[in-house]
């Protein structure tokens, strides 16, 4: 599968941005876990969080959206 670039640069500022705060917060959550702040099951979501936002990382340095590759026209 080829990865087109379907985005400008403006939108993968944005994913990048996105990305980024996801990253943080799942992290941020995992040290919560980590340190048993938080009630065990939330490891789960920290790291679904955590991977949607490697993905989103993706998707703005190759420029490509997979929302987008589906034909959904995003405003960004």
């Amino acid at each position: 599968m080829a990865f087109t670039c379907n985005i400008d640069q403006r939108g993968r500022k944005v994913r990048f941005f996105i990305g980024a705060f996801l990253e943080t917060i799942g992290i941020l959550l995992g040290v919560l876990w980590y340190l048993e702040w938080i009630p065990a099951w939330t490891i789960w979501p920290a790291v679904a969080i955590w991977i949607s936002a490697l993905f989103v990382i993706f998707e703005a340095l190759i420029g490509w959206c997979a929302v987008r590759a589906m034909g959904v026209k995003t405003p960004i």
